[in-house]
């Protein structure tokens, strides 16, 4: 994890500067901008911070180390569907939920009954039929 959290700490070392530099610039006229690029730095900060004491008290990956050979990180990863396209008319009920929220309540309930059935034919797909496992 040594990586993620240096990631991070740039990331948050970042912004610090660019919300000071941004107030600066703009005379403090606009208060929005540096609040939120200096807000930025500090969600940075913390995610650095957490993966920073995550990674003291979990030993050392295989990924943390330069020299490790790719037998190293063996192991199982999980399930991932290769063919499923449940995917795809859940993500047309979700656009359908979005465009309710600007059109109107009756295409957003539309979509949400769409949704439910997409996502339940998502999660049982391996239950039924040929690919039952």
């Amino acid at each position: 994890m040594k990586v993620e959290y240096k990631l991070f700490m740039i990331v948050g070392a970042f912004f610090v500067p660019v919300g000071i530099i941004y107030g600066i610039v703009t005379d403090w006229a606009e208060p929005v901008g540096p609040v939120a690029l200096l807000l930025a730095a500090g969600l940075g900060g913390m995610i650095a911070f957490y993966l920073w004491a995550t990674a003291r008290k979990l030993p050392a990956r295989p990924e943390d180390n330069p020299s490790a050979h790719i037998s190293e990180a063996e192991g199982e990863y999980g399930f991932f569907s290769p063919h499923s396209w449940w995917p795809l008319p859940l993500a047309a009920a979700a656009s359908l939920c979005f465009l309710g929220l600007a059109v109107g309540w009756w295409l957003f309930i539309i979509g949400a009954a769409f949704g439910v059935v997409a996502l339940i034919g998502w999660t049982f797909e391996y239950f039924t039929g040929d690919s039952a496992v």
